[in-house]
């Protein structure tokens, strides 16, 4: 089985989110795709399978299936066209349990058509607070994580959160994101250890909340965004009217390698 690692939204090697990314000739056991996603150890890895003209994609965490990850997906893309799956004129589409996504090369970035996400108005709780040492001026929520506002960049690049203490959490992931005073036009981090990622390097997914809510904020359909974590990384964000989401970036293949499964 032929598995690539990938840096996602970057252009420089070893920065961004890695992925793994796994092209199957039929799909395997989910407790299998388990265990290769346990053992390349990645906050994600992407399993790949062609149906017809449609790929089926899923994604898996060291710990668990997840229901839509951007960089993977980015990766995934980024693959296809590189080794020759599909000429760059052409658009794939993703089967996934999220629905089915589209990717494209447009300019010298990979386009995601993911959907907007968004959540409910909700008051601060201790343990956000706590674990996080922030004094929110925003938060909302739905039935998986957390999104918060906090009013400095400063501040947002030097959490340290208490991930003992967010394991009491009602949610288990959290979304913390920053008005941008430069060129970006917010900045973000994201911590995940609900899924088994304590933080996540650069999140499209979590782009799917951020972009919907910084428009209404900043008035713009159209956002650089920029995910402070240790890796950071860029993604250009634009809103459509279908409540659908476009995602850009660029990303970069560092390792090429052969996993040999079937005695497992």
């Amino acid at each position: 089985m032929k598995t690539y690692i990938v840096d996602a939204f970057t252009k420089i090697p070893y920065s961004g989110n890695p992925a793994g990314v796994c092209i199957l000739d039929y799909e395997l056991p989910d407790n299998l795709m388990a265990k290769i996603a346990r053992e390349i150890n990645h906050s994600e890895t992407a399993f790949l399978h062609k149906i017809d003209n449609v790929y089926r994609l899923r994604w898996f965490t060291p710990k668990t299936e997840v229901s839509l990850c951007g960089h993977a997906t980015l990766a995934t893309a980024h693959i296809l066209y590189e080794k020759g799956f599909l000429k760059s004129n052409e658009q794939i589409k993703f089967d996934t349990k999220s629905g089915i996504l589209t990717a494209r090369i447009t300019n010298d970035m990979i386009e995601l058509d993911f959907p907007q996400m968004f959540v409910d108005n909700c008051e601060s709780n201790e343990i956000i607070e706590k674990a996080f040492d922030i004094k929110p001026v925003y938060v909302g929520k739905n039935d998986k994580r957390y999104l918060i506002e906090i009013d400095s960049i400063e501040r947002l690049k030097t959490i340290k959160p208490d991930f003992q203490l967010l394991q009491k959490s009602d949610r288990g992931g959290f979304i913390i994101t920053a008005k941008s005073d430069d060129n970006y036009d917010f900045y973000s981090r994201f911590f995940a250890p609900g899924v088994g990622i304590n933080e996540d390097p650069v999140t499209g997914s979590a782009h799917c909340y951020l972009a919907p809510y910084w428009s209404k904020r900043l008035n713009k359909s159209k956002m650089l965004a920029f995910q402070a974590s240790e890796r950071t990384g860029i993604m250009e964000c634009e809103l459509l009217d279908n409540n659908r989401v476009l995602l850009r970036g660029q990303a970069i293949t560092v390792n090429e390698m052969t996993m040999d499964w079937k005695n497992n």
